[in-house]
């Protein structure tokens, strides 16, 4: 019972910061998926609701990385892969969607490490 009260007010809380962040061609949303193990990123254009890159702890290019990794650690390597490939298709802004979920630990790793890789938000 605990477990879905939890989980709808996750989502009660991204509804509320979806009303007010909107990805445009010219600044797309980061959005943020976190779960027990994984964390997952994409860089998202809701004009057309097309997913533009993806990443995630499971992505082959860093997957080999992420043995003996804390999950803080890992957050970071797929932040900054998701600003590796936004930047090779020209992304250079995006506007921050945390997902519901507080701006702490893994995904306050997930942004620090994307912004240091060069994506501005």
């Amino acid at each position: 019972m605990a477990k879905t009260n939890l989980r709808l007010a996750r989502q009660r809380r991204h509804f509320r910061v979806r009303k007010k962040i909107v990805g445009t061609p010219l600044r797309p949303r980061l959005s943020i998926f976190r779960s027990l193990q994984h964390i997952y990123a994409q860089i998202i254009d809701d004009s057309t609701g097309s997913s533009l890159v993806s990443a995630s702890n499971l992505s082959p290019e860093i997957v080999n990385r992420t043995n003996q990794k804390t999950k803080v650690e890992k957050a970071g390597l797929v932040g900054s892969l998701v600003a590796q490939k936004a930047l090779r298709k020209g992304i250079k802004q995006v506007v921050f969607d945390r997902g519901g979920y507080k701006y702490h630990g893994r995904v306050k790793a997930l942004a620090e490490s994307a912004r240091q890789a060069g994506l501005e938000f």
